[in-house]
């Protein structure tokens, strides 16, 4: 039947598939998104849903900036497909505190200094909470390496270690 083509089909080009719906557990509320297949967790936190606490760096995987945890799990949501997370649970540096208090984790950051632009922060407080989570780190150079992926442009690694093995009680 002629005329029923849409202009891009006659021109050779795919037409864009359907979104697809998502089940998430946002920081303790069931949240129901429609993305598009290529959507990353990443850009259904801030973009869908407004949680602009994780940090775009890189988008490559590398920076660990948009670190989260997804069921209690250290990842990178930047490499990671919304879809593929379907009914999971995610915490985003926005979910740690609780009843309005602050979590071990950020109020050691505040009291050792551990940031100075802030931009990887949230990254980095979600992964060390991760890091407690996984309970392999057992010195300051396991912290270290454990916590590499993390990268801190303005170096504050030191207090970053010492904050981190506070919210340990490691200090």
């Amino acid at each position: 039947m002629m005329g029923t083509n849409t202009p891009q089909q006659s021109k050779g080009i795919a037409p864009l598939p359907e979104k697809i719906p998502v089940s998430l557990t946002i920081n303790g509320a069931e949240m129901k998104l429609r993305v598009a297949p290529w959507t990353t967790l990443l850009d259904a936190l801030r973009d869908h849903l407004g949680l602009t606490g994780t940090k775009k760096g890189c988008d490559h995987g590398q920076c660990g900036a948009c670190t989260v945890l997804v069921d209690g799990r250290r990842i990178n949501s930047c490499l990671t497909l919304a879809v593929m997370k379907d009914g999971s649970k995610v915490t985003t540096i926005e979910g740690l505190a609780t009843d309005r208090a602050l979590h071990a984790l950020q109020q050691a950051f505040i009291d050792h200094d551990a940031f100075q632009c802030g931009y990887c922060t949230p990254g980095q407080i979600c992964s060390a909470a991760g890091l407690i989570a996984e309970g392999r780190a057992n010195s300051a150079d396991e912290i270290r390496e454990l916590m590499s992926g993390n990268i801190c442009r303005c170096g504050a690694y030191p207090n970053i270690v010492r904050a981190i093995q506070k919210a340990m009680g490691q200090s």
